[in-house]
């Protein structure tokens, strides 16, 4: 089993905020205060490279651990054989709302190395914080609206930007999911590129003090520098066609990610909304190097999906008519 932080290191990760500081929340603390990251160059940190941030530890704490951080081991043997027999053997159950069988995802086996049971490492109770009183109205009118996958499909414009190949949208891009739980990191002086696997997405990061422009898009607008050996990435200027866990287009997002041994970079990610959560929140895992390189990510193969989608539609609509004798 993998050695657990202490409850110090914890906080510090959660006070301090760096990647570097979170690392000593994570296995190997002991070696990554003295790790000298490899160097481009031109002399910045060298994060490049494919890095896998799988893992089955949920974003936030499950109510059966009651207000612990860490699982213990018992728990943890629980959970990554559940997640190990997802993968290797007929689903224990079948699950709605997927488009896929459960063994052709590829969400991980394993928790994040540092045993907490949940990804968010502020508040301390591991929960998103509560919404605003706008924010709730604007959540009780999205399920007046009855808007998301499960919504009728008139038009291709009903379908949501990600089932549309189209966008998944940041801060969803880099947050571990189903499968396609990668990125690539490209460096050049003065900039940084991160290509998200899923959607098959790029983001090109300038790190010159250029101001934002306020230009408004699906992946926000970045702008990045050097903390040290941190790389520390600000986004905003999101649309209103995007939105992470209810978010509003004021979002922002603080990214760090640090090269605290050489098979591991320590990632963190703060989110900030005063117009939706009564206070940011924080995330942390690990990255670990992936098996191989980043493959095309073939989005609807051929554009079949949503055409199919909307035909099934069609269909049903015709079935139900017939029976009706109209």
């Amino acid at each position: 089993m993998r050695t657990r932080a202490s409850a110090t290191a914890l906080v510090l990760s959660a006070v301090v905020g760096s990647a570097v500081s979170i690392a000593l929340a994570q296995e190997g603390a002991e070696s990554s205060e003295s790790y000298d990251a490899p160097r481009t160059s031109w002399g910045d940190p060298d994060l490049q490279g494919v890095w896998d941030y799988r893992n089955i530890t949920p974003l936030q704490r499950p109510d059966d651990v009651g207000d612990r951080t860490f699982f213990t081991d018992e728990e943890a043997a629980e959970r990554e054989g559940a997640a190990a027999r997802r993968m290797d053997e007929a689903p224990e159950e079948v699950r709605g709302g997927l488009v896929h069988a459960q063994y052709w995802t590829d969400p991980g086996r394993h928790l994040d190395e540092s045993g907490r049971t949940s990804l968010i490492i502020d508040p301390p109770d591991g929960r998103i914080p509560d919404l605003t009183p706008a924010a709730q109205a604007r959540e009780a009118a999205a399920r007046e609206s009855g808007g998301g996958f499960g919504r009728d499909a008139d038009s291709y414009l009903d379908r949501t930007l990600m089932e549309r190949c189209i966008t998944q949208g940041f801060p969803r891009a880099i947050m571990p999911t189903l499968y396609n739980n990668n990125i690539e990191i490209v460096q050049s002086p003065g900039h940084v590129a991160i290509v998200h696997e899923m959607i098959h997405e790029t983001r090109v990061v300038p790190l010159d003090g250029s101001d934002f422009t306020g230009m408004r898009n699906y992946m926000g607008e970045s702008r990045g520098h050097w903390e040290g050996d941190t790389l520390v990435i600000e986004t905003r200027n999101f649309n209103e066609q995007v939105s992470y866990q209810g978010s509003s287009e004021n979002l922002r997002l603080t990214e760090r990610y640090a090269r605290v041994a050489p098979d591991r970079i320590a990632f963190s990610m703060t989110f900030e909304d005063e117009t939706h959560w009564v206070q940011p929140w924080t995330v942390a895992y690990s990255m670990r190097p992936t098996e191989g390189d980043l493959f095309e990510y073939a989005c609807h193969e051929g554009n079949y999906g949503l055409r199919n989608i909307l035909q099934y539609a069609r269909d049903a609509e015709a079935a139900e008519a017939e029976a009706a004798g109209n």
